[in-house]
């Protein structure tokens, strides 16, 4: 029997909502159809202003009522496209828009525009939100999220495996092959936010297509090796970051302390490889023995990016998630219809060994739309 659920993400990037509609029966697990809602620019510019304010305003109700009216056109269209019925899907699962996310703060807060109330009662569908709560309230980092479902997905007992998520922020999920060892994972650092804050800011443009800006610059070293001093770098797991620290201001306030005026070509270069190096240091200094890497995300159809992680990963088997039958776009909106999904049956689907949390706990608010 058909159990269908939807996944709804929206990234550090802000440009669209992704839709995913997922069937989980107990025979099979499919993606059934997916649609990308992009976001008004008008509402783009007004939920960058909350993030890089770096604080949560009172007077955000109107931005977030206009955020859940772009959800639901995604379910709506979603639904269209997949020619299915509200009254057949059991849940939404949103993760919301990010603007604030501070897991080590007092007291621990991530909050995400979105009301998963509000969002069941215009779809007429139950929906789950408010995911990195209860994980946060255990005393974990409420990310990264996905690498339950990463390991559902890709775990082999015949090699050891990363999946590596290229959105605004990089994260690592290491799946071992042994199933003896438990599953670890965290956020490493940027992956294309500050490369699309760096154009935007130069260029006025939304990102870098296949990173050919970048490609036509040179990497600065002293510039690279400052940045990769931040504190967040050496800090061991389990750890998570987001906007609140890699911004443009931070990127300026680098450039500020370099003694020699770069091209804005040679820091959007810099910037891929502080990406690529970053990750290439949290893979190798992982006990566990990774052969083989697997991207998802935004940044996995950057050609220039992905040809500097195989340059910084030599040895590593490097390729998407699509050469294993998961399309990588929409890898990460899968993975919140999955967690809708054990959030309605009542299951944990936090990792403690990836979040530092006490204890599994059952992830997500669920709303009903009456």
């Amino acid at each position: 029997m058909a159990r269908l659920f939807i996944g709804l993400m929206s990234g550090t990037s802000v440009d669209a909502i992704d839709a995913v509609l997922m069937d989980f029966s107990d025979s099979d697990t499919r993606l059934l159809a997916h649609f990308s809602q992009q976001i008004d620019a008008e509402l783009k510019d007004e939920i960058n202003r909350v993030i890089d304010a770096r604080a949560w305003p009172q007077e955000t109700e109107t931005l977030d009522h206009q955020f859940v009216e772009t959800s639901v056109q995604a379910i709506h269209r979603l639904l269209e496209e997949a020619a299915v019925g509200a009254d057949r899907v059991e849940a939404v699962g949103s993760h919301g828009q990010t603007v604030f996310h501070d897991p080590q703060g007092t007291p621990p807060v991530s909050i995400q525009l979105g009301s998963a109330e509000e969002i069941a009662h215009r779809a007429g569908i139950p929906t789950v939100g408010n995911f990195r709560k209860a994980d946060i309230d255990a005393g974990g980092q409420g990310a990264p999220l996905a690498c339950a479902y990463h390991a559902r997905l890709f775990r082999d007992e015949h090699e050891d495996r990363a999946i590596l998520n290229l959105g605004g922020i990089a994260n690592l999920t290491f799946l071992p092959s042994d199933l003896f060892l438990q599953v670890t994972g965290f956020d490493t650092g940027p992956a294309n936010t500050l490369s699309d804050a760096w154009i935007q800011h130069c260029r006025g443009l939304d990102f870098d297509r296949d990173g050919e800006w970048a490609k036509s610059g040179t990497v600065d070293q002293d510039l690279l090796d400052r940045m990769l001093q931040d504190p967040y770098f050496q800090r061991p797991p389990p750890k998570s970051t987001g906007r609140e620290t890699f911004n443009l201001a931070w990127l300026q306030s680098m450039l500020a302390r370099h003694e020699t005026p770069l091209s804005e070509a040679d820091v959007q270069a810099t910037l891929v490889e502080l990406t690529a190096t970053s990750v290439a240091k949290a893979i190798h200094a992982d006990p566990l023995a990774v052969t083989h890497v697997l991207l998802c995300g935004g940044g996995s159809h950057n050609v220039y990016l992905v040809s500097r992680l195989e340059h910084a990963m030599v040895g590593l088997s490097v390729e998407c998630t699509d050469a294993h039958g998961v399309p990588s776009k929409w890898l990460e909106a899968m993975a919140f219809a999955w967690l809708a999904k054990q959030a309605v049956d009542g299951a944990p689907a936090n990792l403690p060994s990836v979040t530092g949390a006490c204890r599994d706990v059952v992830l997500g608010e669920v709303h009903s739309p009456n």
